[in-house]
């Protein structure tokens, strides 16, 4: 056992774990966060994804023990029913999810995602290594790839991604 110490979703979190556990599992089992979602536990779905210190992680490939001081974002500290984060909104709006299973890990990494193409981070497909990414559907694509939809709702979430990046932009 291990004491491990963070801020999850804006609020002072402690707590003692066996230091084999993953930090999906201690926000979800022992924080009770169940936004985020157990999908593949092998960090191939994106299901878990998860914002620490501003990036984004699947949360199934790490251990909670490794995340001490960190500052934590799940889909639940984005908004709240009542006071939809942008992204979320443009989700709903959208049909950006159809089963709502991947919807979490997809909000937390587009989140992400329009924080690394305004921080200027290349991808694979960003044309001009040396100047600003742009938030284009390939772009887009490209970043959120790692986050699988089963039931194919991918158009409609790059067209909440791309909307809210508008707004940004």
């Amino acid at each position: 056992m291990s004491k491990v110490s963070f801020t999850v979703n804006g609020e002072a979190r402690a707590l003692e774990l066996d230091t084999r556990t993953s930090l999906l599992d201690a926000l979800r089992e022992h924080l009770h966060l169940t936004g985020t979602k157990k999908g593949c536990d092998h960090g191939q779905c994106g299901a878990c994804t998860a914002m620490i210190n501003g990036r984004r992680i699947n949360t199934c490939l790490t251990l909670a023990v490794m995340h001490e001081g960190d500052s934590i974002t799940t889909v639940e500290g984005l908004g709240s029913p009542d006071n939809l984060h942008p992204m979320q909104a443009a989700f709903v709006r959208h049909d950006g999810y159809q089963c709502g299973y991947c919807t979490p890990g997809q909000i937390c990494s587009s989140v992400a995602v329009l924080e690394e193409i305004k921080a200027g981070i290349p991808s694979h497909v960003t044309a001009d290594l040396t100047a600003v990414p742009q938030a284009t559907a390939e772009e887009i694509r490209e970043r959120m790839s790692g986050n699988i939809c089963r039931c194919g709702a991918y158009s409609n979430i790059i067209d909440a991604i791309t909307e809210v990046a508008g707004r940004q932009a």
